[in-house]
């Protein structure tokens, strides 16, 4: 498995767990399936570009830190969007960003080298 599916598939979870966080925000609830399909996405396109990165860099800080404004910048964008509640997205959005980036450097399968 390479680190973009990788990091697909525990953004795409973890973005699930970010959206279920919206149930202690009670004026959230009767959204709650909105904001957890929104927050799947968030975390699936953050996986995606997180594993981009991750296949090009061999530095954990440097996926570590390009996680968390992913992360961060999906999130503040989707904040905007709602033009409130910025802490309550942008805090688990970051967190999603930086698990999946150390996650895909750590942890993912690398790839053999051929020369």
């Amino acid at each position: 498995m390479n680190k973009v599916l990788f990091a697909l598939i525990v953004g795409g979870a973890l973005g699930i767990i970010d959206g279920s966080t919206a149930w202690f925000t009670p004026e959230a609830r009767p959204m709650m399936a909105q904001i957890v399909v929104g927050s799947t996405i968030k975390g699936l396109m953050t996986g995606v570009l997180i594993g981009a990165f991750a296949r090009k860099v061999s530095s954990l800080a440097l996926v570590i830190a390009f996680s968390l404004a992913v992360g961060g910048l999906l999130s503040f964008w989707v904040a905007h969007m709602q033009g409130k509640y910025y802490l309550e997205i942008i805090l688990p959005g970051s967190l999603v960003g930086i698990i999946t980036g150390f996650a895909a450097q750590r942890y993912s399968p690398a790839k053999p080298r051929t020369s």
